[in-house]
């Protein structure tokens, strides 16, 4: 509905625009202004045309605005303000009929088409399997999950993917590690060194193979048995708290696949063939400064082994011969400097660089007491995930993750996390749909029936014309939040929609001795508790119909 109504508004503006034959015609763009009393969509179009017509903007304003049809444009008016914005104020009879739509399409309210033909694979977490999961990666498993699911909404064909780093040096030293707690159990000699692994989880991996296999691995091959076993006890960990996150994977990749398939060694081959890569100081370099990398890369160091960019790049080729156009990568802060390289690899692959996007996560400080925590009260050791869940709950942690911009730092207030009021803005959102579901329980106890109403004759338009307007832009945030990666925008939207149901709530008797009345304001809040409904699922936190 918003969406039909802004593209006919641009192109009715393209048109009065093209009366002025100017040669360069700016973007014309729409957007809600800050201050609601300002319309409900506002443009600064004349604002730029002014230089280059040689007008004053405010009068050149009026001269668009008094070309606008408000009638054809379901439009109650528009207005020019301050130096030259032009404002649109919907008619609210017509923005009323969001309702209806949403009654109607249900839970498919806000779907789209706009990802249409793009397969994307998203590809977040990827911890090295050497332990537990910590806060970052809470932070990274809880923007992949939001981001898959508000894509999917709006069109995209999402995978999404764990990359697990099952070769290389951390496996070899988490074996060791735990071979050498096995043997800590026998009360033989032990050393895990400075690059071993000293968790707790590392101590009771080596005792469920003391009580499985006894002292066998001390008078036998154990390399092979211990590595796998290490791994699948950690993986099996990783999941199991990800699905208590409400996050679970399509796919769990294998690096170790890669050198087993020979995907590794065809890479290099590839750009050797090329004429990509050539040999220096007994090492194999990348041309990546072809495009846009500041230096050349290494692949292969010259004491043989691959540098961490090598598999990288042969695991972002498997990605490419699968089938995905459109690559998605979370990663952490210290990931930054591998944007360019890891682009300029995919560039040499012979494939759009562009297709690629690495989005990068910044640090999360938990906060309690006022102050700043980095270990766990029980263990003594640095905060999991799994901690922070038994802490405050999924829902609280997943809503209060996903509200602030992936770019940014942020502090996790554990205090706030867990409060019932206002102030938590889970508790906010969720006691907004609390207090829906009760309305329905108090018609129920008073034995009265309710029914969707299919047009409005009682609703007082002007005083929910915020819970109106507000439905009808749900549409017009998926479609930001997918298409640019930023499920916070999801969040940021359930809170103005939580404080306009809180304010007609408060102001507003629901149930009235009017059964039409009644009627009508119930089937808004049906459209409300809907849309929330909806809004949380996309960031994967739990509706309550009881606070």
């Amino acid at each position: 509905m918003i969406k039909k109504f802004l593209d006919a508004i641009k192109l009715e503006l393209s048109i009065i625009v093209g009366e002025y034959r100017l040669q360069t015609v700016p973007v014309i763009e729409l957007e809600p202004p800050k201050d609601l009393s300002f319309g409900d969509f506002s443009t600064n179009l004349a604002l730029r045309l002014a230089k280059p017509l040689k007008k004053n903007p405010k009068t050149l304003a009026v001269e668009i605005a008094d070309k606008i049809d408000c009638n054809r444009f379901n439009l109650e008016r528009v207005e020019v303000a301050g130096a030259g914005f032009i404002n649109f104020y919907l008619d609210r009879e017509y923005l009323s009929r969001v309702v209806f739509q949403v009654i109607t399409e249900k839970d498919d309210y806000g779907t789209s088409d706009l990802g249409h033909g793009k397969n994307v694979n998203l590809e977040f977490v990827s911890a090295n399997p050497t332990g537990y999961l910590h806060i970052g990666h809470g932070r990274g498993a809880a923007y992949g999950d939001s981001l898959a699911r508000i894509m999917r909404k709006a069109g995209y064909e999402v995978t999404t993917e764990h990359y697990v780093n099952d070769a290389g040096n951390q496996i070899h030293n988490l074996t060791l590690s735990i071979y050498e707690r096995y043997k800590e159990l026998f009360g033989l000699p032990f050393s895990l060194g400075k690059d071993g692994y000293y968790g707790p989880e590392i101590i009771e991996i080596a005792r469920i193979i003391k009580e499985k296999k006894g002292d066998y691995y001390l008078h036998n091959e154990w390399y092979k048995d211990i590595r796998t076993f290490g791994l699948d006890y950690l993986l099996a960990g990783l999941k199991r708290d990800l699905k208590e996150f409400n996050v679970e994977f399509d796919i769990w990749f294998s690096e170790q696949s890669l050198y087993d398939n020979g995907e590794v060694q065809a890479v290099i081959d590839h750009f050797h063939d090329k004429g990509y890569a050539y040999e220096k100081d007994g090492a194999i370099w990348l041309k990546t400064t072809l495009y846009g990398d500041e230096k050349d890369r290494v692949l292969v160091k010259s004491d043989k082994t691959l540098t961490y960019i090598t598999p990288d790049i042969a695991y972002h080729a498997n990605k490419i011969t699968r089938g995905f156009n459109y690559l998605i990568d979370v990663l952490g802060a210290d990931h930054h400097g591998y944007i360019n390289r890891l682009k300029a690899a995919i560039a040499l692959l012979g494939s759009d660089a562009e297709m690629l996007y690495i989005e990068i996560l910044q640090m999360v400080r938990v906060i309690q007491n006022g102050e700043e925590i980095k270990m766990s009260k029980r263990s003594g050791k640095a905060i999991t995930l799994h901690d922070l869940i038994d802490e405050v709950g999924s829902d609280a942690l997943r809503f209060m993750y996903i509200e602030k911009a992936l770019n940014t730092h942020m502090d996790l207030d554990l205090d706030l996390a867990v409060k019932k009021s206002y102030d938590n803005p889970v508790y906010y959102v969720q006691y907004a749909y609390a207090r829906i579901c009760s309305l329905f329980r108090v018609l129920a106890e008073q034995g009265l029936a309710y029914s969707p109403v299919n047009e409005f004759k009682e609703l007082d338009f002007l005083k929910a014309k915020d819970l109106l307007f507000n439905l009808a832009i749900y549409p017009l945030y998926i479609e930001e939040a997918a298409e640019k990666r930023l499920p916070h925008k999801i969040a940021q939207y359930l809170l103005i929609l939580a404080s306009g149901l809180h304010s007609y709530y408060n102001s507003e008797k629901i149930i009235t001795d009017n059964p039409q009345e009644t009627a009508e304001k119930l089937t808004l809040m049906e459209a409300v508790r809907t849309v929330l409904r909806d809004g949380l699922n996309l960031i994967g936190v739990n509706v309550k119909e009881k606070m």
